[in-house]
């Protein structure tokens, strides 16, 4: 029978191990062996197996340390953990830029206006390249439609050129689309001629920015999806009358209209490391689609293995038979187009973005003769130019930020919860959707009967840039976008904020030896841009004590008398009243109850100042 003997699990390092070692051999082998010397033998077995056990001792420590998001060291295992988490990793941060288009057009006819049917439309993904950076380039995301102008997207119109009559012979159009640091990379994949479940390829790569589009050999596109089981994808449409017979005049306001879309062609990513994305489909095939299953009481709940199971069983509306649903398995050959780019390089200088790389246009309105060559002229002229430097790019996450976005990313996994997520996620919509001014997010008041727990308030600017409501296709985008991120037990009321138009009348005494006029005309100025949308959200105050800040440190100017507010309703101006100086307390105009914000709707009449004397 073994005799029982004390085993240590507690030694970690060399050091415990070899005393422990030695303490063993002398307690249970005092007469076998008792030469300890550091030159003995024995002392030399006890030592290598001390050394092995240390090395075993850390690399069971590094593994268990590499499981916690707090203290792994290793981009692997972070990466892993953010997938886990919900948060999928940045190996690069792209650089984004705002690109002006230009070209030219003729006059026509003797009203010497600018003919159109010379004006060019441009597809997305249009490449811009820099004349300092080669192999810098920058992707716009959107199409370019020179014969289209509205608030959202204006066409800006000047006179380039004259005849000898002075009379407008060329006109120049110009357009703004924001592009990113990025380069359009393809691949083609087989994935064999029968489905395979999850079919998994890898792009190797440096710089990886995502996955622009997948599509077979059989021209069908596949969609990317947070996960495989989310069958539910984004698509848009324009909005046209044969689209939506009931929304498509509100155009100029929203461009497209948001739908829901199920989809069984779809496919999931993963980054392994800094250079190598993973593309993962679906498993089942075009006969077997259980994404088109209608739930009843007979197929809820059938792949549970026992009846009573049902009664304690949580149920998902997209996976209520509790088999596998993740897509279809592609067959064939895929072509994958891929971006690269971004990094601290992207970010290029002002006016650096000048060259045309790969610009695919064409006319909106072309006729089959070129009469001296105008068609052509105009095709030639289109130019581009970034007036202000691109920023933002950034090399990917590093260790320390994977760890802080994994762990603040946990806590929103991706659901709108509070007030303040639903605001920032509506201000996030895509502007082709409808360009969303201001928002406001506030729980419901007791006194609505709404049965909404959320209530947002939206406006969206008009054809002159002022405020506006906002029309019904716009919140039905809303509506839309936020189903996917509402959780179950919150319903969102979408309203209308009021809009308080206001003037501003102030007095100042100028400093002797200033100039009275162009003292005043400072003063004008500052507050225009004090009073600039831009500056201003909903249900924000006003602080006179901010506009006398403002005035008093402008050079010439020695005392502020008096400032002001009225409020302007009527005719082109809002149509809602405000008693300002019942809302004014401490020489603060505060905001009604209901969501409102106040606008400066004409500046340049709106403002208005006076010198007066001591």
């Amino acid at each position: 029978m073994a005799t029982a003997r004390d085993i240590k699990y507690i030694n970690k390092d060399f050091s415990d191990f070899r005393s422990t070692l030695i303490n063993y051999a002398k307690t249970y082998f005092p007469t076998t062996y008792t030469d300890f010397s550091p030159s003995s033998p024995g002392m030399m077995f006890m030592e290598m197996s001390s050394y092995i056990g240390d090395i075993l001792s850390f690399y069971q420590e590094n593994q268990v340390q590499e499981t916690y998001t707090q203290y792994a060291r290793r981009f692997e295992n972070l990466y892993d953990l953010a997938y886990m988490m919900g948060y999928k990793p940045k190996v690069t941060g792209v650089a984004i830029a705002e690109i002006d288009f230009y070209q030219t057009v003729p006059s026509s006819g003797s009203g010497y206006a600018p003919d159109f049917d010379y004006a060019l439309y441009i597809e997305p993904n249009a490449q811009i390249g820099s004349s300092t950076q080669t192999s810098t380039t920058f992707l716009t995301e959107d199409p370019i439609d020179f014969t289209v102008s509205s608030s959202q997207d204006p066409t800006t119109i000047t006179v380039y050129t004259v005849d000898g009559s002075n009379n407008p012979s060329l006109y120049l159009l110009k357009k703004t689309r924001q592009a990113i640091s990025a380069t359009i990379n393809s691949t083609t994949v087989s994935a064999g001629a029968t489905p395979v479940e999850f079919f998994t390829t890898n792009i190797s790569a440096e710089n990886i920015v995502g996955i622009l589009d997948v599509t077979d050999e059989n021209g069908n596109i596949w969609y990317e999806v947070p996960y495989l089981a989310e069958e539910m994808i984004y698509d848009s449409v324009r909005n046209t009358n044969p689209n939506d017979p009931n929304t498509y005049l509100e155009e100029n306001q929203v461009p497209y209209l948001l739908q829901l879309k199920q989809t069984q062609r779809r496919f999931a990513t993963r980054f392994l490391n800094s250079g190598s994305l993973q593309i993962q489909f679906g498993a089942g095939t075009t006969l077997n689609v259980e994404e088109e299953v209608v739930p009843n009481s007979d197929n809820v709940g059938l792949g549970l293995p026992f009846e009573k199971d049902k009664m304690t069983t949580a149920y998902s509306p997209t996976n209520f038979i509790f088999t596998p649903s993740y897509g279809i398995a592609p067959t064939g050959n895929l072509t994958i187009r891929y971006l690269t780019g971004g990094g601290v390089a992207a970010n290029v200088l002002a006016n650096d973005l000048t060259v045309v790389k790969n610009i695919t246009r064409s006319f909106v309105n072309y006729a089959a003769t070129d009469v001296g060559g105008a068609y052509q002229a105009a095709y030639n002229s289109l130019a581009v130019n970034n007036p202000r430097a691109a920023s933002g790019g950034s090399s990917g996450d590093t260790v320390e930020e994977l760890r802080q976005n994994i762990i603040s990313n946990f806590n929103t996994q991706y659901r709108a919860v509070t007030s303040d997520d639903y605001l920032v996620r509506t201000l996030s919509m895509p502007p082709k959707y409808g360009k969303i001014a201001k928002a406001y997010a506030e729980r419901s008041k007791a006194s609505d009967n709404t049965g909404a727990n959320t209530d947002l308030y939206v406006l969206a600017f008009n054809s002159t840039g002022t405020l506006t409501s906002a029309s019904v296709s716009l919140k039905k985008n809303i509506q839309t976008y936020l189903s996917q991120f509402r959780v179950v037990g919150d319903s969102v009321a979408i309203k209308d904020a009021f809009v308080i138009n206001i003037g501003i009348d102030f007095e100042i005494i100028t400093l002797p030896n200033y100039n009275k006029n162009d003292v005043l005309r400072k003063c004008i100025l500052e507050l225009q841009n004090l009073f600039d949308l831009k500056n201003w959200q909903i249900n924000e105050p006003i602080i006179l004590k901010d506009i006398n800040i403002a005035l008093d440190v402008i050079e010439g100017v020695q005392t502020v008398k008096t400032v002001t507010i009225t409020n302007k309703v009527g005719g082109n101006y809002s149509s809602y009243a405000y008693d300002v100086s019942g809302a004014t307390i401490n020489n603060v105009v505060y905001p009604s109850i209901d969501p409102m914000i106040f606008e400066v709707k004409y500046p340049n009449i709106d403002i208005k100042g006076k010198v007066v004397n001591l």
